[in-house]
């Protein structure tokens, strides 16, 4: 049966349009993108195969172009549109963020950070260089690493932070493994970026850990 022949509030289409994105599944999302199946499979059915396929959504959207190719009803085209579409939604969060105040919009940094960091297969350390009111004067990627970790140097942080002559920062890594709680370097590191950036009163206003689910905020546990 093809997607046309559904009642009207099953289609991922004509559903997201009365209910809003966020009843959509993981599958009816990707159908909407997909746009249509292939010989005998709804772009619903699609969608699901691609996601027992990965494992998850995140692992589809993190997909290199090679192996994103390789899967059924995939291509160039496809893959090409996807890189757009996660491109503007990083545009759009930062874009959001230099307009506003990264404390008062903690839900929009969160989804700025995921969006940025998430993806990565590789353990990236970055920074959110602010001004006095608590503005984003700049997002730079500082530190890259392997699997497992990055070797962050605080010497390195402090001079970028006084390049933009920030007054405070909000540090941010990824853990490629998904776990998103902090390990004790983690903390370490946090303590040691905060005594260097002191010397030049420069704030650290939190340290988020992007993995699975909701980033970390050292900040709202009692770690900064």
């Amino acid at each position: 049966m093809s997607i046309k022949d559904w009642p009207a509030d099953e289609r991922p289409r004509e559903k997201l349009l009365q209910r809003g994105v966020a009843a959509l599944t993981d599958a009816e999302l990707l159908a909407i993108f997909l746009r249509v199946g292939t010989q005998g499979k709804t772009a619903v059915d699609m969608a699901r195969d691609l996601l027992n396929e990965y494992g998850s959504l995140q692992a589809l959207l993190a997909a290199e172009h090679e192996r994103f190719c390789q899967s059924h009803g995939l291509g160039d085209a496809k893959y090409a549109q996807l890189q757009a579409v996660m491109e503007m939604a990083r545009r759009y969060f930062e874009e959001s963020l230099r307009r506003g105040n990264a404390l008062t919009s903690p839900d929009m940094t969160r989804a700025y950070l995921s969006a940025q960091l998430r993806s990565y297969s590789y353990e990236v350390f970055a920074c959110l260089f602010l001004d006095n009111q608590h503005r984003v004067i700049q997002w730079e990627e500082l530190f890259r690493g392997t699997i497992d970790g990055a070797s962050v140097y605080p010497r390195e942080v402090a001079k970028r932070a006084l390049f933009h002559h920030a007054a405070a920062v909000i540090f941010a890594h990824n853990h490629p493994s998904g776990i998103n709680e902090p390990s004790q370097a983690d903390k370490q590191i946090t303590d040691k970026l905060k005594q260097a950036l002191a010397l030049f009163d420069i704030r650290v206003l939190d340290h988020f850990i992007v993995g699975d689910g909701q980033p970390y905020s050292f900040a709202e546990h009692g770690l900064i």
